[in-house]
C-alpha cells in the first residue's frame, strides 16, 4: 500500500486515504446524504462546524433513553451510572491530546474556556492582594508593566479575551505581526516576548491563512521569558495528532463542534500544578468544599472549574467524536486533508482575479483555504456557490484585524474534512471558476 510523508511529529508514514474510504466514511454522516438547491450537497464548512457520524448522534441520544442523571449529586443507580460516563467521557479527551484525567476540564467551547482563564488570571491578582490562596498567585497576577502577547492572526475569540484582561489589570497588549505572505514574523516575536510578557496566545493553525504555527518554538521563547503559553487548537484538535505535553503548552482550548461532537460542549486543558491554584470562575454548586455564610473552598481542578450542571450529555457524545477520529487516524485524516488543501489552493490560484490567503501552493497548511474574487463581494461568492449546492463560510471569519492587515473586508473560505472527496474539491473550483462570468465582474 502507498504511503504519505506526515509532519515530523507524526513520526512515521501512514496508509493514505482514498475517495473510495472517503465515500464509505460519508455513509456515517446522515445530513450529507440530501440535495441542497437540486445539487448533492458539498459541505465545505467544517471550519466553523462540523458535521455529525451516527455513532455521535447515536452515544447522546443513548445517554438521554438510558441513563439520564445528574452527576456527581446522587447516590440512585442513574445518577452513578451518569457520573460514570461522564468521567469516563472526560479521559477519553484527556488520552486524545495526551493530557492527564484532572487537566481536562469541560466547557461549552473554546471562547469560554479562554474567558475562563483570563478572568481566573484576573481573580489571581485579586486573591493575592487580600493574601488568599496559594502564596505563588502573585506570580500570576498581572498589572501595570506586564504585557500579553498575542498574534496578528488570532481569531476574534483569542483576542478580545486578553484585550479585556489588560483592560482590568492595567497590563499592555502586544501583538506579533505577519508577513505579506501570512507567515508570522517569528524574527520579531522574539524582541516582543521578553521580560515582561506574563501571557503568550496564540493560534495551533489559523482558521483564515491555513497555515501551521510554530507551536514549540513559541512556547520556548514564552517560557524563556517566564510567561504562561497559551495554545487556541480549535482548526488542530480536529485535523491532526495533537500531544499538549508535546507541544509544551501551559494551556490549550478546543470546541467539540469542530470535531464532529454535538455544540454546547468545549475543553480547557491545563497544567494541573496551575489549575489547582488558580482561582475559580463561574462559583456555585458541584466545585466547592466547604460553604458557610461568609466563604467557601473550592475543590481542585476539574471540578474546580465546573460550577452547576455541566453538559453531560454532550460530553459523552464528544468522547464518542475523539474514539471515532482515533479509529480512524488522525496522522491519515490530516494526510487527506492536507491533500485537499493544496489541491484547493493550486486550483484557485489558476483562475484569473482570485486570491488565495495564506501559503502558496505546495506549502504546508491544513485543509482550508480562504480567498478573495476581484470584484465580486464574499456573500454574492456564497450565495452562488450555495445555488449550486456547495456549502462554504463567508465574511472575516471572526479575523477582523487579520483581514485588514491584508486589505479586505471578508473573504470566501473552503474548510475541508475527512468527509470530503477530490470530487468535493473538483466541484468547488468549478464553481468558483465561474463567479466572476456570471457578475460580470
Amino acid at each position: 500500500m502507498a504511503v504519505v510523508s506526515t509532519p515530523a511529529t507524526l513520526e512515521r508514514a501512514v496508509p493514505v486515504m482514498d475517495n473510495a474510504e472517503v465515500l464509505r466514511i460519508r455513509n456515517d454522516f446522515p445530513v450529507l446524504n440530501q440535495l441542497v438547491n437540486g445539487q448533492p450537497l458539498v459541505y465545505l464548512d467544517s471550519g466553523a462546524t462540523s458535521q455529525n457520524p451516527v455513532s455521535v448522534i447515536e452515544a447522546e441520544q443513548e445517554f438521554y433513553e438510558q441513563r439520564n442523571a445528574a452527576v456527581h449529586r446522587g447516590a440512585h443507580h442513574l445518577a452513578v451510572e451518569a457520573t460514570e460516563v461522564f468521567e469516563d467521557a472526560r479521559q477519553t479527551i484527556a488520552d486524545f491530546i495526551g493530557a492527564d484525567y484532572e487537566e481536562t476540564i469541560w466547557t461549552s467551547n473554546a471562547t469560554e474556556g479562554l474567558n475562563l482563564l483570563s478572568y481566573a488570571l484576573s481573580n489571581a491578582g485579586l486573591w493575592a492582594a487580600q493574601g488568599r490562596g496559594d502564596q505563588r498567585l502573585g506570580e500570576l497576577s498581572l498589572g501595570p508593566g506586564d504585557d500579553i502577547v498575542v498574534t496578528e492572526m488570532e481569531h476574534h475569540a483569542n483576542l478580545i479575551p486578553w484585550q479585556e484582561l489588560a483592560f482590568r489589570t492595567g497590563a499592555t497588549l502586544r501583538y506579533i505581526p505577519i508577513g505579506d505572505d501570512g507567515s508570522l514574523r517569528m524574527d520579531q516575536a522574539a524582541g516582543i516576548i521578553g521580560p515582561r510578557t506574563k501571557v503568550l496566545a496564540f493560534t495551533h493553525a489559523s482558521n483564515v491563512l491555513g497555515i501551521i504555527n510554530p507551536v514549540a518554538e513559541l512556547a520556548a521563547l514564552g517560557h524563556a521569558a517566564g510567561a504562561l503559553v497559551v495554545l487556541d487548537a480549535c482548526q488542530s484538535a480536529p485535523h491532526l495528532p495533537l500531544n499538549v505535553k508535546e507541544l509544551g503548552v501551559d494551556f490549550a482550548v478546543f470546541s467539540g463542534h469542530k470535531m464532529l461532537a454535538p455544540t454546547g460542549i468545549g475543553v480547557l486543558y491545563g497544567r494541573q500544578e496551575l489549575l489547582d491554584i488558580l482561582p475559580p470562575f463561574l462559583t456555585g454548586g458541584s466545585m466547592i468544599t466547604t460553604v458557610t455564610m461568609e466563604r467557601a473552598e473550592y475543590l481542585p481542578a476539574p471540578q474546580r472549574f465546573e460550577a452547576g450542571t455541566q453538559r453531560i450529555s454532550q460530553a459523552v457524545a464528544m468522547a464518542a467524536a475523539a474514539n471515532y477520529l482515533t479509529e480512524t487516524g488522525l496522522a491519515r485524516i490530516h494526510a487527506w486533508e492536507a491533500a485537499l488543501g493544496q489541491r484547493m489552493v493550486a486550483g484557485l490560484e489558476s483562475i484569473p482575479g482570485v486570491r488565495v490567503l495564506g501559503p502558496a501552493a505546495g506549502k504546508e497548511r491544513i485543509g482550508l483555504a480562504a480567498f478573495d474574487v476581484e470584484g465580486v463581494h464574499a456573500h454574492d461568492v456564497g450565495q452562488f456557490l450555495d445555488s449550486r449546492g456547495i456549502a462554504v463560510r463567508v465574511g472575516h471569519h471572526c479575523a477582523q484585524p487579520l483581514h485588514r492587515r491584508l486589505g479586505l473586508t471578508a473573504t470566501t473560505r473552503a474548510s475541508a474534512y475527512l468527509y470530503n472527496t477530490t470530487d468535493d474539491v473538483d466541484r468547488f473550483l468549478e464553481a468558483v471558476a465561474g463567479v466572476r462570468a456570471y457578475f460580470r465582474a
